[in-house]
């Protein structure tokens, strides 16, 4: 499988599994099964909870925020990243974090609002700077494990004040790295590990382990570290696209972000034909403060390919 087709299928598949788990969020265990229960018969992309039916929601709407300004900007520029976060959060999106918001909306400078809202509230660790890392991971891909983990952490860091934050969304960035080579990412996972700050090493190692599973989690995975173990086990209990899908959707809770991790890594490994195309076809994501834009998937198909392609410093 081409490099490019799994940068397209990290992006395409990370947006797909957002609009496909939005309509379940916050809701019981097994409900995409329960009403969905034959695989391949059609209609799962069928919105929902306020959402159209193929609509993204802020998980990806920022990461295309991201990967925009890393192609304009030639590279990582953080204040830009953060005024464009800023644009889009004074919009009114249908969805926003709670810690989001509050970081954009505070009236400090970039490099200081997460900071502070950390100090203020002590609890920073949410998914929502993992679930936006798709097209950052591809562009830096190239760069090798140091560039990608650190641009994962400034990136991160934006909204995020907590390094369990930081150090998830650095993880992915490595696991991608990795798959998009052509290498295992479950069998990669272990020296990924080693390559986690020792404050919060441990905790990765738990979540990510073989024999975890969900149900063992002792979080809510709108955290961090089991969003990423979450998607990781869907991954690793499956043997396609559609069914690391199905099971991180089925697991409840933060559906849309559980599962745009889960595409994103299922993308990049399984490929782009293993993304069904009637949940690609009905794909759209809106971009509240832009003019207007929606973006469908010619657009994210380009944006990966030109991401996939960059040569980052």
């Amino acid at each position: 499988m081409e490099r490019t087709e799994r940068a397209i299928a990290t992006v395409v598949g990370s947006a797909v599994g957002d609009a496909l788990g939005a309509p379940f969020e916050f809701g019981p265990e097994g409900a995409f099964s329960a009403r969905f229960p034959e695989p391949g018969c059609g209609g799962e992309m069928c919105g929902g909870g306020g959402w159209e039916p193929g609509e993204a929601t802020d998980d990806t709407q920022m990461a295309v925020l991201v990967a925009e300004s890393l192609l304009q900007r030639g590279g990582l520029d953080a204040p830009d990243i953060f005024a464009r976060f800023q644009r889009w959060a004074a919009a009114s999106p249908k969805d926003i974090g709670l810690q989001t918001e509050d970081v954009l909306t505070n009236g400090m400078p970039w490099d200081l609002a997460a900071a502070a809202h950390f100090r203020i509230n002590l609890r920073a660790a949410g998914n929502g700077s993992l679930m936006r890392a798709s097209t950052s991971a591809v562009y830096f891909a190239r760069a090798g494990q140091a560039v990608t983990m650190d641009a994962a952490r400034r990136i991160a860091a934006l909204t995020h004040g907590d390094r369990a934050a930081w150090e998830g969304t650095a993880l992915f960035h490595e696991l991608v790295r990795l798959t998009l080579a052509g290498a295992d990412p479950l069998c990669a996972l272990p020296g990924a590990l080693d390559l986690v700050h020792p404050d919060h090493r441990q905790r990765y190692a738990t979540v990510l382990a073989a024999d975890w599973h969900p149900d063992q989690a002792t979080e809510f995975n709108g955290a961090v570290w089991p969003c990423l173990g979450t998607a990781v086990w869907a991954l690793r209990s499956t043997t396609g696209f559609e069914d690391a899908l199905r099971a991180a959707i089925d697991v409840g809770g933060d559906t849309d972000t559980v599962a745009a991790v889960t595409g994103a890594l299922a993308g990049a490994y399984h490929g782009l034909d293993a993304i069904p195309a009637r949940w690609t076809t009905p794909l759209h994501v809106p971009l509240p403060g832009f003019d207007g834009r929606v973006l469908r998937l010619a657009d994210l198909t380009d944006l990966a390919h030109r991401l996939g392609a960059a040569e980052p410093d």
